[in-house]
């Protein structure tokens, strides 16, 4: 859990638990899938938030949020249209293959260090 999403007044649950958490890392964003249990422990909501890191003319940093809260009666609904978009996507704006994102260059040279 995210200590803003504590502080924020607009936190549906302030006593749900974290169940499981998967990050999927997407270039300069982050995405994250989180299993959470309501209140009572009965039953379970999936969170999804997008992560991107914004640098302030200052020198330091922000992270931009946006968080869906996702339930177990929309599971199904959500993710047909998930797929017919993505589907639609692949398909009509790609030609059937999805480009794929080049992997990042994490090496660091002597000179710039």
């Amino acid at each position: 859990m995210y200590r803003e999403d504590y502080d924020g007044a607009g936190f549906q649950d302030r006593n749900s638990e974290d169940v499981y958490s998967k990050p999927v890392r997407a270039g300069k964003r982050t995405y994250f899938f989180d299993v959470k249990s309501t209140k009572g422990n009965n039953d379970f909501f999936l969170t999804i938030t997008e992560s991107k890191r914004r640098n302030n003319p200052d020198g330091s940093y922000a992270y931009d949020k946006h968080k869906i809260f996702l339930y177990k009666e929309d599971f199904e609904k959500f993710k047909e249209g998930l797929d017919e978009v993505i589907s639609y996507i692949t398909n009509t704006c790609f030609g059937g293959v999805i480009p794929q994102r080049a992997p990042e260059d994490r090496s660091v040279e002597f000179e710039d260090l």
